[in-house]
């Protein structure tokens, strides 16, 4: 059984290398001789999966003004109002492999939530048109996200495997009979556990995580941040670990972090880990950690998996769905415009202080809950194969 993903732009994110990681891997624990391949944006950084049997190149083939391809599809754009011609050739890196595989998996987790997505749109098309299975994997989808193109492309599916529940609601309401309620796939994902760095204090390290994508959306969360730091560093006797989860040019927690480590590295309590550590490497460092705070969706999953007291700088469904699925409730969980008020950030912190055993009971016992949910993707996907 030959399986194709597809939607992954590389793993400098080291989220979608989690979710590419752990799915591989719960796959070929369930399904015997599965085949498992990727078309990846940048194949380069794949190249730390090693259980894949294959990374494709899945970039983009841009149309060569004036080329032939180029005068084909504008005249059916202009005469037809149809892109699917242009679509298909920049997309042909994903779409020749088609004939060779038996299923597609669709595992951009929140490809969705970023309004149309004609090129992935016009994939399914074509994958369905060939008479092959269409997965989407692990999926979070708003109600705000929708429109009725995106609808129709989502009833193409086989299987819709929503990774939170309020996507599952979501979907269903909207009379999509092929959803499944699972978890993250990262919820799965092993951990590896390299040596302390200096000025790391055991039982008294909090890892913080920032990202461009949160400062871009609101511009004043970064002097929030600063204020949040000072709180810490005044009020409590724990050690900083600045950790990036996304390293990629233009949108590069590193960077940003970098900038916190140079205004606070004089107090002698913060620290910042490297910027080349894979998915399983920075798991290692977060679930030794006593608390976390985190704006990458991936960062959290690493510790909310590990038993970590977690407080989400969220900014999509994806934060506020995970949340209520481990605790009945969007517990220690911001919005985008609360990430502006230093207050509300100190004040979650404190409640995640003060919670802290109560935490990591409710923890300890949905995190096995989550696991459990995440390898049932597998066993809708077999029912699918079946």
């Amino acid at each position: 059984m030959k399986m194709l993903m597809f939607a992954h732009d590389g793993s400098s994110n080291r989220g979608c290398e989690a979710i590419v990681r752990s799915t591989t891997t719960m796959i070929k624990d369930r399904i015997d001789g599965a085949e498992i391949y990727l078309a990846s944006g940048k194949p380069e950084t794949d190249k730390v999966i090693t259980k894949l049997d294959k990374v494709y190149d899945g970039s983009l083939s841009p149309l060569k003004k004036y080329s032939f391809h180029w005068y084909v599809s504008s005249i059916k754009v202009k005469l037809f109002n149809d892109e699917s011609y242009a679509l298909g050739k920049v997309h042909q890196n994903i779409i020749k492999h088609i004939n060779n595989m038996d299923i597609y998996l669709s595992i951009g987790g929140d490809n969705y939530c970023y309004g149309e997505q004609p090129g992935w749109y016009e994939i399914d098309r074509r994958v369905k048109a060939h008479g092959k299975k269409l997965v989407l994997w692990g999926c979070s989808i708003g109600e705000e996200d929708l429109s009725e193109q995106k609808l129709l492309d989502l009833k193409q599916f086989d299987l819709i495997l929503a990774r939170e529940s309020i996507t599952y609601n979501v979907l269903r309401k909207q009379g999509l009979s092929k959803v499944r309620l699972t978890a993250d796939p990262a919820f799965t994902m092993e951990k590896n556990e390299l040596a302390l760095p200096d000025g790391w204090v055991v039982g008294k390290t909090i890892g913080i995580n920032f990202s461009p994508l949160v400062l871009n959306k609101n511009p004043k969360s970064l002097d929030a941040m600063r204020e949040l730091i000072r709180h810490i560093l005044k009020n409590s006797d724990l050690t900083i670990a600045l950790t990036p989860h996304v390293i990629i040019d233009g949108n590069n927690d590193y960077e940003i972090l970098s900038l916190l480590f140079e205004e606070f590295k004089d107090s002698q309590r913060v620290l910042l880990l490297p910027d080349n550590l894979t998915a399983t490497q920075y798991k290692g460092y977060i679930a030794r950690m006593r608390f976390f705070i985190g704006a990458r969706t991936h960062a959290t999953i690493a510790a909310y998996s590990s038993l970590v007291p977690t407080m989400v700088l969220g900014y999509s469904v994806k934060s506020k769905g995970i949340a209520k699925d481990l605790f009945e409730e969007e517990r220690l969980v911001f919005g985008i415009d609360e990430l502006s008020d230093d207050t509300k950030l100190i004040n979650g912190f404190e409640e995640m202080m003060a919670e802290e055993k109560d935490i990591q009971r409710c923890l300890k016992k949905s995190v096995p809950l989550m696991k459990k949910l995440a390898y049932g993707a597998v066993d809708h996907l077999n029912d699918v194969i079946r």
